[in-house]
């Protein structure tokens, strides 16, 4: 459930944050930390949701997809999430594993030419 006003995002961050102060506060640390994450992009000053097309809407839903990944969720249901939110996943094998970003020069004797 995301907060309603700024100051009660302050609060909630805090108190997730801090065991010493939610028990001050008198509010639960789980409860907590279930409203920063539910808060995770939001701005208040523009007042509401992210836009579904916006860079800061797009890298919140890549930031799920990896969490679902990293969390051990089927591959299958992580692919459907993604193409959802329209985030590309990377492919195995490619540029992004390493040494695979410079060629290899191969260097032919005599020249290369027939002897």
């Amino acid at each position: 459930m995301p907060s309603k006003t700024p100051a009660q995002a302050r609060l909630m961050r805090a108190a997730a944050h801090n065991p010493k102060f939610a028990k001050k506060v008198g509010v639960p640390t789980g409860v907590a930390k279930e409203f920063t994450e539910a808060d995770r992009g939001r701005k208040f000053a523009s007042g509401g949701d992210m836009k579904e097309g916006s860079a800061a809407y797009k890298a919140k839903e890549k930031r799920h997809v990896q969490a679902m990944k990293k969390a051990g969720v089927p591959k299958k249901i992580v692919k459907e999430e993604a193409m959802e939110a329209g985030v590309k996943m990377a492919r195995g094998g490619g540029v992004e594993r390493k040494g695979k970003t410079q060629g290899k020069i191969v260097k032919m004797a005599k020249g290369g030419r027939c002897a």
